[in-house]
């Protein structure tokens, strides 16, 4: 499978703060790849360094399979962006504020204006100012200035970000039709979870700079169905005893300590007994079923405190 975005521990630092250390991610052709992560865990910086708004302390990446310096330049105007907020004229009306990019990129095909607008549910206010216009149509306008060229790669930053419910369906349906009809390949983030979980087909979790896991779809479904949380004075020392001595092997040491047995109908009562007779104090066990929200939670080891 062609191979759209692939980073090679990559590493961007400002001064001595390491912003992003050692990412190295792969989003194939035709993915919904869903960047997921904490203020500040480097997803902005990723996505600008991709787009070519900032440079890379160290490491290497690709895109739309180049390499060099000078072809990355030359494939990225296939690919399309939503980073922080685009900036626009504000006293030029939507319509015009999209006529302007197209000319300035030299982009071909004035119709097409009024088609991609269509497509992001502007094209009856296309008339309005940038500047009388709510957050929401704002983030449209962003998405509408990002599908300019038809391009083959999107980069969506925040793309749901003051849209009200019905909009976010109706933008979540639009990313869906461009990726299933046009095959377009998206890596986009979001901090509705809930969202990102109806869109994204594979995922990548950053805390504080760092990569922590990255998984598809399936993956996640297969960690997010009801486990057993066991919390033990030894985590290491009992997941070695759940497979020798009980022939659990489906289970995953989270960051917080706790372990997350997935296996099928488990029997509590030989997990304590377990326990007890290789002096490991068990603290409790319970059972549990986690979604993407509760997931990456758990795997950066819980919420923390502002």
């Amino acid at each position: 499978m062609r191979e759209v975005i692939k980073t090679n521990n990559l590493v961007k630092k400002y001064g001595e703060n390491i912003v992003l250390d050692n990412i190295s991610i792969k989003v194939n052709q035709g993915e919904i790849y869903g960047l997921v992560g904490d203020n500040g865990a480097g997803k902005t910086t990723l996505f600008r360094i991709l787009s070519g708004q900032s440079n890379i302390s160290d490491g290497s990446f690709e895109l739309l399979g180049e390499s060099s310096e000078k072809n990355i330049m030359k494939v990225r105007k296939r690919i399309g962006t939503i980073i922080e907020n685009p900036s626009f004229y504000p006293k030029m009306t939507i319509e015009e504020n999209l006529e302007y990019y197209r000319l300035q990129r030299g982009i071909p095909g004035k119709k097409n204006i009024d088609k991609i607008l269509k497509e992001v549910g502007l094209l009856e206010v296309k008339k309005k100012k940038f500047n009388n216009i709510s957050l929401g149509m704002k983030q449209r306008l962003g998405l509408a200035l990002a599908l300019l060229g038809e391009p083959e790669l999107l980069i969506l930053d925040e793309p749901i970000n003051g849209l009200d419910p019905s909009g976010i369906i109706e933008i979540r349906n639009l990313l869906l039709k461009l990726n299933r009809e046009k095959n377009i390949t998206i890596i986009i983030s979001s901090h509705i979870l809930s969202e990102l979980y109806n869109i994204a087909t594979c995922y990548g979790f950053l805390s504080k700079g760092k990569l922590v896991e990255e998984l598809s779809l399936e993956q996640l479904n297969e960690r997010c169905r009801s486990y057993l949380e066991i919390n033990v004075t030894n985590p290491k020392k009992f997941s070695v005893l759940l497979e020798e001595k009980l022939g659990y092997k489906n289970y995953k040491i989270m960051p917080d300590g706790l372990i997350h047995l997935f296996e099928k109908d488990p029997i509590n009562e030989e997990i304590s007994r377990l326990a007890v007779e290789n002096g490991i104090g068990l603290k409790s066990i319970n059972e549990k079923s986690a979604n993407l929200e509760n997931y990456y939670l758990s795997l950066i080891g819980g919420v923390k405190n502002a």
